[in-house]
């Protein structure tokens, strides 16, 4: 993978006891961001950018995130870039039927991008895991140079946001469905996908990241 860059943004990585946080914030160093993983919502007051990482159950993510949730939105108003990494992307959204799946019942999500993520459904393995192609469907920054390479999956349900111009790009496992997403005002996104273990791709959505984060 390619060297790192000069800092150009300092970004935080909400430490909510769920992300890949070793790996996301290599990425974003190589990417060129100063990171700080953080666990308290004063920092992210003077940070450039905001990544929410994610593994694991909805359910269980946003109870964990539940402290940061006044200060995600918060900052996502003020037109902070707020960047979602696979269940952290999912965590945008209203709600999930993870949780009815699991017997857990309604479960909020941030409702920084209105819709539901949803599991797959025929005859696809679950959950989803390997390499896709990344089909862009409309401008944002973050996928600049992306359209038709490749990036790294592993989950078992995906985003179908209330408001198809929300899809920012596509992927297909036996059904298209949103690989990136974004909100009306462009600055709240996420990436279904790992940028962090999709090689160059992934290092490239990361700088694109980053770039938004310093024009802000």
């Amino acid at each position: 993978m390619s060297s790192s860059r000069q800092i150009v943004a300092d970004v935080v990585v909400v430490d909510y006891g769920l992300g890949n946080l070793r790996s996301v914030t290599r990425g974003l160093e190589r990417a060129g961001a100063g990171v700080e993983v953080t666990d308290d919502v004063a920092d992210f007051e003077d940070a450039d950018g905001i990544v929410l990482p994610g593994v694991g159950a909805f359910s269980e993510g946003m109870e964990n995130a539940g402290p940061f949730r006044d200060a995600l939105l918060e900052q996502a108003e003020s037109g902070t870039p707020v960047f979602g990494i696979c269940l952290g992307m999912q965590m945008l959204l209203t709600t999930s039927e993870e949780a009815h799946h699991e017997g857990q019942g309604d479960v909020e999500g941030l409702d920084l991008i209105p819709g539901t993520n949803v599991r797959f459904r025929g005859d696809q393995k679950v959950p989803h895991m390997g390499w896709n192609e990344l089909d862009v469907q409309r401008e944002h920054p973050l996928v600049e140079g992306v359209d038709g390479e490749h990036a790294y999956f592993v989950h078992s349900y995906y985003a179908d946001p209330d408001d198809a111009d929300a899809v920012v790009a596509t992927t297909d496992y036996g059904v298209d469905f949103p690989a990136v997403i974004a909100n009306e005002a462009g600055n709240v996104f996420g990436t279904q996908f790992h940028p962090e273990k999709s090689g160059e791709t992934g290092l490239r959505i990361l700088r694109n990241f980053v770039d938004i984060c310093a024009e802000e």
